[in-house]
């Protein structure tokens, strides 16, 4: 028998390092989904307390941009260290706290050590350019320079892995990070907290105090960081209604905006497909997380003269998944975040019928908890077009399913919607996969071919285009949103030949 929700995350946080004097008789209350009970209530920061960290973090930052950044790569090598040791603690605690099946829980840890790994090797390349100048004896190149403290703001489906893959590459860049996590998931932070402390700790005295902090609290807690002027750069996670907050207020103030928002992901089969391939990459990226990724795929399009082979197929498959308690084998669907959750599912679903959709699963599975958690049989909805609730992301296990005739369009349906995240389509025609990849297809910022939309590697820059907020982070060269650059150009000979052939001769 599993040991209680409640008794087992307050013991891997303190495992992990986590001080009393993180609680509170009041402030946020840390619930776990599992069982819809509060674990703990955590203390929140006041707006006074959130200033004085920022400043902390700008102090920190004139001594941090003058250390080398290999020696800056040393810390997030600790960091990577410490991660390895707290990897299975960790990913239990993400579980708990967001309801992820226990594989998800421990693969969001793996993906902060993968990024680690990352940053420490770009900390000896962060490159500039040489350019070709028309003055002789002229040298002309770009360097790069740290840029400010980093805001993360980050939702509560990546709780760690998010803040992961802007800190690893912040540091190394040579900027402090503060940390706003969401309110619905603080236990995971101040874990991953605790695991910072323990690498500066190791690190030693260049590390100076501010680096790497945290602020617990509600939304007016991330609205300070928004609007603070020290703060050179916001990466900020959630909906696409928040980014249209947070953007314009970084703007006013000409911030860096680092958003990443909704995703009303689609994926297209083709008649060609390798259909056994497909519904195993439709069945994960569909209703893993409990459809609660940014990337879950929500929208699928299938080519009618293969539809009646792979929907009734799917339909099986739907049928079959288990829900339940996601610390149990076998278990592959666990928990909405909360009540919120399933109220949208259900107004999507009622949606979906009233324009004609035919709905296979759905319903709230009863049994697993008691009333104050919320789990679903994920819903595959058969709809005669693309309208209603697929045009909308609903973060719930949802997959709506359309014939299409043509590949032009299939292209069209997917980039009919506001949200340009991810994309995949199933196909053995290689015409078809260097069209969906090409300027005329997807407008994605993640094109897939014969995998679903869901599940990307560090190495590739993370993020989409239109309404998800055009930000990137991790892999590629997301590291210069981290960075200014300067253009330098430096004359060695004994004269001062000007650009253009522009004369401006004086006499001294």
């Amino acid at each position: 028998m599993a040991t209680p929700v409640r008794e087992s995350a307050l013991a891997f946080l303190k495992k992990l390092g986590v001080q009393d004097s993180a609680f509170a008789s009041s402030g946020l209350a840390a619930r776990s989904p599992i069982t819809g009970e509060t674990v703990a209530t955590v203390r929140a920061h006041s707006a006074a307390e959130a200033g004085a960290i920022i400043a902390a973090a700008h102090e920190a930052f004139l001594t941090w941009r003058l250390v080398p950044a290999p020696r800056r790569g040393e810390l997030v090598r600790l960091l990577g260290e410490e991660l390895r040791a707290a990897k299975d603690d960790l990913g239990f605690l993400v579980t708990l706290e967001a309801g992820k099946i226990t594989s998800e829980g421990l693969g969001e840890v793996q993906e902060m050590i993968d990024i680690c790994d990352f940053a420490v090797g770009l900390s000896r390349q962060l490159y500039g350019l040489t350019i070709a100048t028309e003055r002789p004896s002229h040298r002309m190149m770009e360097t790069w320079h740290p840029l400010g403290v980093c805001g993360v703001i980050s939702a509560f489906n990546f709780p760690v892995a998010v803040w992961s893959w802007n800190a690893a590459l912040a540091l190394v860049c040579g900027n402090p990070v503060v940390w706003k996590p969401s309110e619905k998931t603080p236990l995971t932070a101040l874990a991953t907290q605790a695991i910072v402390e323990r690498a500066l700790k190791r690190f030693g005295p260049d590390a100076p105090p501010g680096l790497c902090a945290l602020r617990t609290g509600d939304r007016a807690i991330g609205e300070i960081m928004v609007d603070y002027p020290r703060v050179a750069v916001v990466s900020a996670t959630g909906s696409t209604r928040m980014g249209r907050e947070v953007g314009p207020r970084l703007a006013r103030r000409f911030a860096r905006a680092i958003l990443e928002l909704g995703g009303n992901n689609a994926a297209i089969v083709a008649p060609s497909a390798d259909l056994d391939l497909a519904l195993r990459g439709i069945a994960f990226a569909a209703m893993g997380t409990a459809g609660q990724r940014c990337t879950t795929l929500r929208r699928l399009f299938v080519h009618g003269s293969i539809y009646d082979k792979l929907v009734p197929r799917l339909a099986r498959v739907y049928g079959s998944v288990r829900v339940g308690d996601p610390r149990q084998t076998g278990v592959l669907v666990g928990p909405l975040i909360d009540a919120a959750a399933f109220d949208g599912m259900e107004r999507a679903l009622g949606d979906a019928r009233a324009h004609g959709g035919i709905i296979h699963g759905g319903q709230r599975v009863a049994g697993i908890a008691g009333d104050a958690a919320f789990y679903a049989a994920p819903a595959l909805v058969e709809m005669p077009a693309q309208a209603g609730p697929m045009l909308h992301e609903t973060f719930a296990p949802i997959l709506y399913v359309t014939r299409y005739q043509s590949l032009s369009e299939a292209i069209a349906l997917q980039n009919a919607v506001g949200a340009g995240l991810s994309s995949s389509i199933f196909t053995l025609d290689m015409r078809e996969a260097e069209t969906f990849m090409s300027a005329a297809g997807s407008d994605c910022g993640i094109a897939n071919v014969n995998i679903g939309p869901s599940g990307a590697e560090i190495g590739g820059a993370f993020g989409g285009e239109k309404e998800t907020g055009g930000g990137r982070e991790a892999g590629s060269d997301s590291w210069k949103a981290y960075m200014r650059r300067a253009t330098n150009t430096v004359n060695y000979g004994a004269t001062l030949p000007l650009a253009q052939g522009v004369v401006f001769d004086v006499e001294g």
